[in-house]
């Protein structure tokens, strides 16, 4: 459904710590977000340059038979945490991020490391992390693979779901503070070893929405405070990987045991 993009992340932006505010927006309001942070941040470089300022973002997640990772979610448990593939092509010289998203109360911590694409089937089967199969050779790097790869194990983790949007970003000269919009967010069952771009039968999440995000290290900046109060808009849950499951339904992802028996019985009865 969509196409590859041979597009390569030179850098690796991310944060390992800081606090994420979501929002669910309109397109409309999304054009007027966009104005105005404009004034006070830059146009991440990936953003340059592309259609609606926007570019493709894949997620493969993991989660075990009967979605432990799922429901730490639905249960709002104060500590959770996600275990995804982050990617933006299947080009052969672009990196596959094996993440590690934790949730600590209010804050959001992060470990990835990059994985050079050849190597991603045998790591998600079982393999143990080598420095061969690293993008960098960093000690850190592995650590997280390693860690990654033990927390997929301890829960016996497997592919369920590929999930792909259009990001639109925004960025401070420090890295330390981010705005991200994003659009068009579809989920597709994925069960195999493999990181792929074409989705064969998603569904939409967040029909006729955008996902704006606020994200920042430190102090909360005061024109986010501003933004909010000019735009009018509500602080809320928008899990892209909640939202999959929820319009895909367990038995497409696989999932089993008592989960799947209380979703067929709801579809008989209705």
């Amino acid at each position: 459904m969509f196409s590859d993009v041979p597009q390569i992340m030179a850098r690796d932006r991310m944060q390992k710590q800081r606090f994420e505010l979501k929002y669910l927006v309109t397109e409309e309001t999304a054009l007027l977000v966009r104005d105005f942070v404009k004034s006070y941040l830059d146009f991440d470089e990936y953003s340059v340059g592309k259609p609606n300022y926007s570019y493709p973002v894949h997620s493969l997640y993991l989660d075990s038979n009967d979605l432990k990772l799922y429901w730490s979610t639905i249960n709002g448990d104060k500590n959770r945490f996600k275990l995804r593939l982050r990617y933006y092509s299947t080009h052969s010289d672009s990196p596959v991020f094996f993440e590690i998203k934790r949730r600590m109360n209010n804050c959001i911590k992060k470990e990835r490391g990059g994985v050079r694409q050849e190597f991603v089937p045998l790591l998600l089967q079982g393999h143990l992390p080598m420095h061969e199969h690293l993008v960098s050779k960093g000690p850190s790097q592995l650590v997280a693979i390693q860690t990654f790869c033990h927390l997929a194990h301890e829960l016996r983790a497997k592919p369920r779901i590929h999930i792909f949007y259009m990001r639109e970003a925004y960025v401070s000269d420090d890295d330390q503070v981010r705005v991200t919009i994003d659009r068009n967010v579809y989920g597709d069952a994925n069960l195999d070893c493999s990181v792929k771009t074409e989705l064969r039968e998603p569904c939409l999440s967040f029909k006729n929405q955008c996902i704006l995000e606020l994200k920042f290290t430190n102090r909360f900046p005061d024109w986010f405070r501003e933004l909010v109060r000019v735009f009018g808009v509500t602080q809320c849950g928008a899990a892209k990987y909640v939202e999959s499951v929820q319009g895909l339904g367990f038995r497409r992802i696989g999932a089993t045991g008592p989960v799947v028996e209380e979703e067929a019985r709801l579809s008989r009865a209705w």
